[in-house]
């Protein structure tokens, strides 16, 4: 388990072809395979927002791993900001 005092959490925000594609689904799965923690959430205009929380490489590695996307997943940007650390926090969910 990653020690909470190395983590930090970053927004993100995926525009291009990410709903109707299993966008969430491979999201979260890449996240669980890396032990990322947070959420990744559907939004009305189409985009798709997310919190991902873990130490800064493998945060690296998750951004890349989103921006290359898979399949008929086709992210045209990812605008990513800094948040703070949730304490506690213990799973990757998808959120409705």
């Amino acid at each position: 388990m990653q020690s909470d005092t190395n983590k930090i959490r970053k927004a993100g925000r995926a525009i291009g072809r990410v709903q109707g594609v299993n966008f969430r689904v491979f999201v979260r799965n890449s996240a669980k395979s890396l032990g990322v923690t947070g959420w990744v959430k559907n939004m009305r205009d189409g985009s798709v927002t997310m919190e991902l929380q873990g130490t800064a490489p493998i945060i690296e590695q998750l951004i890349e791993k989103i921006k290359q996307g898979r399949g008929r997943i086709k992210v045209t940007s990812l605008e990513i900001s800094d948040l703070p650390v949730v304490e506690g926090e213990d799973k990757f969910a998808i959120k409705y």
